[in-house]
């Protein structure tokens, strides 16, 4: 197998159809279409159906998909190491994050050493961070938890508190600060299994006899935030991801250390290409990073 007749199948693979690969590649479509169909017939094998103009991936075909994008991943990154020894002034940086909030002074800092690079941002779940640090879809991830895995090399950036958000009518919105202990009975609406900011909120409680009053459980900030304005509960979140609105009040806990704490990830075996090592320069210069 050689690498233009993988490259020919990643592009159809990723435009969905032959003619549009050809227009990618600058190639003409007979040429893709016979890249495609050696590597189909030399190993016996099926890799896309075909439906007119339209194709899909088979399950042979996805396999080698997820292979294709490490190898040319990796073949970025080292195109990006030999062509520009010095500063980085151009490229392509891919950051996966649970949320913007604790993204954005990251790329602020990193811009301003970098002008040039192009930045794009996904967002998704803390597993979907992770698959796609792993599939090489992601250079960088940033996370609101520790993930201990020696696939990963981990760095702490930023500790976060736990506020209580009420609605503006709710009795706590005269009140800059509450007890723990307040919340005993109080109509209250937690994130899904899994969140961060329910996990250091029950670890709290767990230390003492309050049990909280779940009405709802809701995966979604947004949703919560339009819940706890409509009166139906008051709600937990880490005060970076804390939006004020109308009808919101956000008070603090003073006889608790709540928080939540933010890390930035990336594959071990790519620490040291350039571009994250960068990236991680901008958050821990020096030696201060350490594997989780």
């Amino acid at each position: 197998m050689r690498l233009t007749q993988l490259r020919s199948f990643y592009a159809v693979a990723r435009m969905g159809s032959f003619t549009k690969a050809a227009e990618h590649l600058h190639v003409s479509q007979p040429t893709i279409t016979t890249q495609v169909r050696f590597l189909e017939e030399s190993y016996d094998v099926e890799l896309f159906h075909r439906y007119g103009r339209r194709v899909r991936l088979t399950e042979i075909g996805e396999q080698l998909m997820q292979l294709a994008q490490q190898i040319f991943s990796l073949e970025s990154d080292a195109v990006q190491l030999l062509g520009d020894a010095g500063e980085l002034k151009t490229g392509h940086l891919r950051v996966a994050a649970v949320g913007p909030y604790h993204v954005t002074k990251l790329l602020v800092h990193f811009n301003e050493r970098f002008p040039g690079i192009k930045v794009s941002v996904s967002t998704g779940n803390s597993q979907d961070v992770l698959d796609r640090l792993l599939d090489y879809r992601a250079e960088v991830g940033v996370l609101a938890q520790l993930v201990r895995d020696d696939r990963f090399l981990s760095v702490p950036f930023s500790k976060h508190p736990v506020v209580i958000c009420c609605a503006a009518n709710h009795r706590f919105a005269k009140r800059r600060s509450i007890r723990l202990a307040d919340l005993e009975g109080e109509r209250f609406i937690l994130r899904e299994n899994g969140s961060t900011t329910r996990k250091a909120l029950e670890l709290a409680l767990d230390k003492t006899r309050i049990e909280l009053n779940v009405v709802m459980e809701i995966g979604s900030r947004e949703v919560i935030r339009e819940a706890v304005s409509q009166g139906l509960g008051i709600s937990a979140v880490s005060l970076v991801e804390y939006v004020p609105g109308p009808g919101l009040h956000m008070v603090k806990i003073s006889d608790a250390e709540i928080h939540t704490y933010a890390h930035v990830l990336c594959l071990a075996e790519r620490r040291e290409t350039r571009m994250v090592r960068e990236f991680l320069d901008t958050i821990t210069p020096g030696p201060a990073q350490k594997r989780s």
